[in-house]
């Protein structure tokens, strides 16, 4: 029997982007609910008891109610709300960050999906962090450039407006404050003393996401070269396929030099993430590439379902 899977919050954008990766699957059952009803919570708790899998994808205190609306102790849960990725309750689902992350997703019945900035800030800071590379007090700053898709569907209709605002055609700093709802997991996940100063910006295209932490060489330690951080990266990250490292950026080819760009929507349309390492062997950058609506919010929730129900990873996409 194929197992039965509900997107609850199906009508938004990370909703629609993971009906967009199941809907041509052969080997899942994709439970719907009938528009008129999609707000019911007696339609909706059926549909979520009767899943094996259920993805929320709604606001951070709709998913918390959502979660008690499940009595079925079969039904696996994956969130993609803000709620539950400090939870440790739950567990964190971004799979190539170590070996136990990955068996904790598969065994899990709790998942919550990353978000699309701390996606790309993890990718970079928790293999440093782990392999004794950074230390964990360290000060850190990141600033990460996403396409307008990640604020919804507001933003959205903001940006493709007619009417819209001149000011909507550069790019914008926001989260000024340093309130973003991503710092808590950004800093708890890689076990930081400090949240990094943490600037997003968004900019007038669609999607995607290029995530960037700048640092001094003399900040890191048991490494000495721009070679030594790019083959630590390429080493912790082997045989991910969803995760790579671009090539040596000191080898034969020399394909990052003074006239490299690095373009934010890079990755857009893929569901995988890559780790660009640039600069000298005295100050360097490091910046993970994917689409934040991929890699960035559905498609690693995809790839969570993956793993839990003992499919091929990639399966649905690549």
């Amino acid at each position: 029997m194929k197992p039965k899977v509900y997107i609850d919050g199906k009508e938004g954008t990370t909703g629609l982007q993971i009906y967009d990766r199941l809907a041509q699957r052969q080997d899942i059952d994709l439970l719907l609910i009938d528009e008129e009803k999609r707000k019911d919570r007696v339609e909706r708790q059926k549909l979520m008891n009767a899943a094996d899998v259920v993805f929320l994808c709604l606001p951070d205190a709709a998913a918390i109610e959502a979660v008690t609306m499940v009595e079925n102790p079969h039904t696996r849960i994956i969130d993609a709300s803000t709620a539950h990725r400090v939870n440790l309750a739950w567990d964190y689902g971004f799979p190539e960050l170590s070996k136990a992350h990955r068996e904790a997703i598969v065994k899990s019945c709790r998942v919550a999906n990353p978000g699309c900035h701390a996606t790309g800030f993890i990718s970079i800071v928790y293999p440093l962090v782990t392999m004794g590379i950074l230390p964990r007090d360290t000060l850190l700053s990141c600033f990460s450039l996403t396409g307008y898709s990640g604020g919804g569907k507001k933003m959205i209709a903001q940006y493709e407006a007619e009417d819209r605002e001149e000011l909507l055609s550069s790019p914008a700093l926001y989260a000024l404050t340093q309130g973003h709802k991503h710092l808590p997991e950004m800093q708890t996940v890689c076990g930081l003393k400090y949240r990094p100063v943490f600037t997003p910006i968004v900019d007038d295209y669609y999607k995607g996401m290029a995530t960037t932490v700048a640092l001094h060489m003399s900040q890191l330690r048991g490494v000495f070269t721009l070679r030594g951080v790019w083959k630590a990266f390429s080493d912790y990250y082997a045989g991910q396929k969803l995760v790579h490292v671009a090539a040596d950026p000191t080898g034969k080819d020399e394909y990052i030099d003074a006239g490299s760009k690095i373009y934010g929507g890079a990755k857009a349309g893929d569901n995988d993430l890559s780790i660009v390492v640039a600069g000298n062997d005295q100050q360097l950058t490091i910046t993970a590439l994917f689409d934040n609506l991929g890699k960035g919010a559905s498609g690693a929730a995809v790839q969570n379902m993956n793993l839990m129900l003992g499919f091929e990873e990639t399966a649905g996409l690549v």
